[in-house]
């Protein structure tokens, strides 16, 4: 599809963002979600309960030396244009919603107020582990004072069209962010002008065919002709770049020339091979998927192998209850890549 109708995509949809029906937010609610605003929420991870819990801590922790307990999970935005039959988030259309939710924001709200937003429901969730005898104090207390946000809780945060503000304001506090995008909004990406402390895209398939057939992608933006450019973009982003796959057996997770091909045009620095987990609406029995396709320890290690052998990157480390590989780009990013992003 040529550029200027992918721009023109992307302005619709930034333009057009009615709210989110109030029978989809009760069900969101029921699932732990927090809204922030007209279009923004915030879930605590299974990882900051653990963390808090039980001294867990999640693979972000163990890659990078993010601090579990500290760490907020949220988006901007709660529509996606696509629909990943692997992914565990609720799909609205799956579940007999009538409303398209590439259009998710009403009015867009301003970045300060998203900011203070997410950060009081953060504090206001974790509130409720202090009366549990098995939390470790001195890490609840620290996770009053979030250090980092993953912008990848649900939907693609790079619907909302003031990200620069809004990645300005957390670092303004001190926060260290991470960005998830699907790769698909590149104008969206071209407008950056404060980069995330980590840059994450979504490597949903190895090629053009199983591109669609993964992502059931909603509209003309989400092409593969797109995804290639956004590569292209990502490529020379000038931050910490990663590429995560999320594999299935019988679907995604073959082709690994296929997925060193766009290592090579995207140039992560870092990249994650993760296996799939069936759980929460990748149970969903219009998906096709099933417990069987979730890929065992051996299978992510001998694939991530493969890639790395193919792509010249590094198999630097596993994390197990994740079930995700980790590879670097060189000796160098291995070295790198567990830095102090925040206080």
């Amino acid at each position: 599809m040529p550029a200027e109708q992918v721009a023109a995509a992307e302005t619709l949809e930034r333009e057009q963002s009615p709210n989110v029906p109030v029978d989809l937010e009760r069900t969101m609610r029921r699932q732990g979600y927090h809204f922030v605003g007209r279009h923004s929420a915030t879930k605590i991870c299974n990882y900051t309960s653990g963390s808090l819990k039980r001294g867990e801590s999640c693979y972000k922790h163990r890659f990078y030396g993010i601090r579990s307990w500290r760490c907020i999970q949220a988006t901007t935005a709660i529509g996606c244009n696509l629909a990943c039959s692997f992914c565990w988030r609720t799909i609205p259309e799956e579940e007999g919603f009538k409303w398209n939710e590439m259009n998710a924001g009403g009015k867009w709200d301003e970045p300060e107020k998203i900011v203070e937003g997410l950060i009081n429901e953060h504090r206001r969730i974790v509130t409720g582990y202090k009366g549990n005898g098995k939390v470790d104090m001195k890490r609840w207390n620290e996770s009053n004072d979030p250090a980092h946000v993953a912008l990848s809780l649900t939907g693609e945060p790079l619907f909302y069209p003031k990200m620069s503000q809004l990645l300005k304001a957390f670092h303004d506090r001190g926060i260290s962010t991470f960005l998830v995008t699907n790769g698909t909004m590149v104008n969206a990406l071209k407008a950056l002008t404060v980069m995330p402390t980590q840059l994450y895209v979504s490597v949903q398939a190895p090629n053009r065919e199983l591109y669609g057939k993964v992502t059931r992608a909603k509209n003309l933006m989400a092409t593969w002709d797109n995804f290639m450019r956004f590569l292209s973009l990502f490529s020379g982003m000038n931050t910490r770049r990663v590429f995560r796959l999320t594999l299935v057996e019988n679907l995604n997770m073959t082709d690994a020339e296929g997925y060193a091909d766009l290592i090579r045009r995207g140039r992560p620095h870092y990249v994650e091979v993760k296996g799939f987990a069936y759980v929460g609406g990748a149970r969903n029995e219009k998906r096709g998927l099933s417990y069987g396709q979730m890929p065992r320890k051996d299978g992510i290690l001998g694939f991530a192998k493969k890639i790395a052998d193919l792509s010249g990157y590094i198999v630097a480390d596993y994390h197990d209850s994740s079930n995700v590989a980790l590879l670097c780009a060189d000796l160098e990013a291995a070295g790198a890549r567990i830095i102090k992003f925040a206080r």
